[in-house]
Protein backbone atom coordinates (compact mmCIF):
# COMPACT_ATOMS: atom_id res chain seq x y z
CA UNK A 1 0.00 0.00 0.00
CA UNK A 2 1.55 3.31 -1.06
CA UNK A 3 0.48 6.82 -0.23
CA UNK A 4 -0.17 9.44 -2.84
CA UNK A 5 2.57 12.06 -2.84
CA UNK A 6 1.32 15.39 -1.48
CA UNK A 7 2.54 18.80 -2.54
CA UNK A 8 2.51 21.28 0.32
CA UNK A 9 2.31 25.01 -0.21
CA UNK A 10 5.26 27.19 0.70
CA UNK A 11 3.10 28.95 3.27
CA UNK A 12 2.41 25.67 5.06
CA UNK A 13 6.08 24.71 4.96
CA UNK A 14 7.06 28.01 6.56
CA UNK A 15 4.32 27.73 9.17
CA UNK A 16 5.39 24.21 10.16
CA UNK A 17 9.11 25.02 10.08
CA UNK A 18 8.62 28.10 12.27
CA UNK A 19 6.58 26.06 14.73
CA UNK A 20 9.44 23.56 14.84
CA UNK A 21 12.02 26.30 15.37
CA UNK A 22 10.00 27.72 18.27
CA UNK A 23 10.43 24.42 20.05
CA UNK A 24 7.36 24.75 22.25
CA UNK A 25 5.99 21.44 20.90
CA UNK A 26 7.67 18.17 20.05
CA UNK A 27 8.14 16.90 16.50
CA UNK A 28 5.58 14.20 17.24
CA UNK A 29 3.01 16.80 18.30
CA UNK A 30 3.67 18.91 15.21
CA UNK A 31 3.50 15.83 12.99
CA UNK A 32 0.14 14.91 14.45
CA UNK A 33 -1.21 18.45 14.22
CA UNK A 34 -0.19 19.02 10.60
CA UNK A 35 -0.41 15.39 9.42
CA UNK A 36 3.18 15.53 8.17
CA UNK A 37 5.97 13.04 8.87
CA UNK A 38 8.43 14.25 11.55
CA UNK A 39 11.38 13.74 9.17
CA UNK A 40 9.76 16.12 6.69
CA UNK A 41 9.25 18.72 9.41
CA UNK A 42 12.90 18.34 10.42
CA UNK A 43 13.98 18.84 6.78
CA UNK A 44 11.91 22.02 6.44
CA UNK A 45 13.22 23.33 9.76
CA UNK A 46 16.82 22.72 8.68
CA UNK A 47 16.23 24.44 5.31
CA UNK A 48 14.58 27.42 7.00
CA UNK A 49 17.54 27.87 9.31
CA UNK A 50 20.11 27.43 6.52
CA UNK A 51 18.39 29.73 4.04
CA UNK A 52 17.40 32.44 6.52
CA UNK A 53 20.72 34.21 5.90
CA UNK A 54 19.52 35.13 2.42
CA UNK A 55 16.66 37.16 3.91
CA UNK A 56 19.12 39.52 5.56
CA UNK A 57 21.90 39.16 3.01
CA UNK A 58 22.92 41.28 0.05
CA UNK A 59 20.60 41.39 -2.90
CA UNK A 60 17.41 40.55 -1.02
CA UNK A 61 14.79 42.79 -2.53
CA UNK A 62 12.28 42.37 0.25
CA UNK A 63 8.69 43.51 0.28
CA UNK A 64 9.55 47.19 0.52
CA UNK A 65 11.49 47.15 -2.75
CA UNK A 66 8.70 45.17 -4.43
CA UNK A 67 6.22 47.87 -3.43
CA UNK A 68 8.54 50.54 -4.83
CA UNK A 69 8.85 48.60 -8.09
CA UNK A 70 5.07 48.31 -8.34
CA UNK A 71 4.70 52.07 -7.84
CA UNK A 72 7.32 52.73 -10.53
CA UNK A 73 5.58 50.36 -12.94
CA UNK A 74 2.20 51.98 -12.33
CA UNK A 75 3.74 55.39 -12.99
CA UNK A 76 5.30 54.08 -16.22
CA UNK A 77 1.94 52.63 -17.32
CA UNK A 78 0.32 56.02 -16.74
CA UNK A 79 3.08 57.78 -18.66
CA UNK A 80 2.79 55.38 -21.60
CA UNK A 81 -1.00 55.74 -21.66
CA UNK A 82 -0.67 59.52 -21.84
CA UNK A 83 1.88 59.26 -24.66
CA UNK A 84 -0.40 56.88 -26.55
CA UNK A 85 -3.36 59.26 -26.19
CA UNK A 86 -1.26 62.23 -27.30
CA UNK A 87 0.08 60.43 -30.36
CA UNK A 88 -3.37 59.13 -31.28
CA UNK A 89 -4.75 62.69 -31.23
CA UNK A 90 -1.72 64.06 -33.09
CA UNK A 91 -2.15 61.49 -35.86
CA UNK A 92 -5.89 62.16 -36.03
CA UNK A 93 -6.88 58.68 -34.89
CA UNK A 94 -9.73 58.07 -32.54
CA UNK A 95 -9.72 55.28 -30.05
Amino acid sequence: MSRKRRNHSNALKVKVALAAVKGDRTMAELAEQFQIHPNQIQTWKKKLIQDSEEVFGKGYSGKHNEEDQIKELHAKIGELAMEKDFLSKALGRTQ
